[in-house]
């Protein structure tokens, strides 16, 4: 017992503590200036700050888009279409690859000389420089997102689907029920928590781990426009001469985190309530 609780004070407490303790100073990691709240101060004050938690936003776009996604494979499965044993597996493939190897293939897909453009070009139209327009640069990184996470979740709602009881269905058949009733009336309460389960998780990516993406595909440009919250830590960590700045702000995004879990398994033990 002890020696598993010293692994996890070395491994997880520790840097959680270092980083708020270099939160309140001025460090390039060698020297250490107290300065109490002034990073603190300074981020909640910095209009790249302010820009980058509204890019966050605007990437949870995805969210209704990768649960409808993932909904409608899902049920599609749980429907057994001919050959569903093959295309459950083909939508899980893109979880197979790694998050650089997505952005690399999105970025040269839609670069000027990509597939995408190489496309267009047959019907006559010129090349669109499509990672120099930030919003057309979110659209295609909320599309590698959409692609490469809506297996998995389909898998997941699929698991809520086989747990609801044939006889259900069946019932419902013989009531007259049409496949739309089903879904409304069955399928989606059934699942609900399944349903809540995936969006809390896809809130938590958006605002936790788009690093990947966003350092292959645009490394936050044009300007800022692309970068993410999780990047400008990098950014102000590791690419400035204060890693107090990073840390400040990647304490704030633990705590944010820690606030959508603690809601999570809020709404989680009232659904075991209910």
């Amino acid at each position: 017992m002890l020696p598993a609780l010293i692994v996890v004070v070395g491994f997880m407490a520790f840097p959680v503590a270092f980083a708020v303790f270099i939160s309140f100073t001025r460090t390039n990691g060698l020297r250490f200036e107290w300065i109490w709240f002034d990073n603190y101060t300074r981020m909640l004050a910095d209009p790249i700050v302010h820009q980058v938690f509204l890019n966050n936003l605007k990437f949870l776009i995805s969210v209704p888009l990768v649960i409808f996604a993932a909904l409608v494979t899902s049920v599609l499965l749980f429907e057994r279409v001919r050959g569903w044993k093959f295309f459950r597996v083909i939508f899980f493939l893109p979880n197979v690859l790694s998050v650089a190897v997505i952005g690399i293939m999105f970025r040269n897909a839609f670069g000027y000389y990509g597939g995408v453009n190489q496309a267009l070009g047959l019907f006559g139209i010129e090349p669109i420089q499509f990672f120099t327009n930030g919003t057309t640069a979110i659209a295609i990184i909320i599309l590698a997102l959409v692609w490469s996470g809506f297996g998995y979740q389909a898998l997941l709602l699929l698991a809520g689907l086989t747990s609801i009881p044939p006889s259900v269905y069946e019932a419902a058949a013989l009531d007259g029920a049409g496949w739309w009733k089903r879904l409304w009336f069955i399928t989606l309460p059934n699942i609900r928590r399944v349903l809540g389960f995936v969006f809390i998780i896809n809130v938590l990516y958006t605002f936790s781990s788009l690093f990947g993406f966003v350092f292959v595909m645009t490394a936050g440009g044009p300007g800022f426009e692309t970068t993410t919250i999780d990047y400008l830590v990098y950014l102000r960590a590791f690419s400035s001469t204060n890693l107090g700045s990073g840390a400040a702000l990647a304490v704030v995004l633990f705590l944010f985190i820690g606030v959508l879990t603690l809601i999570q398994n809020r709404v989680f033990r009232l659904g075991q309530e209910d």
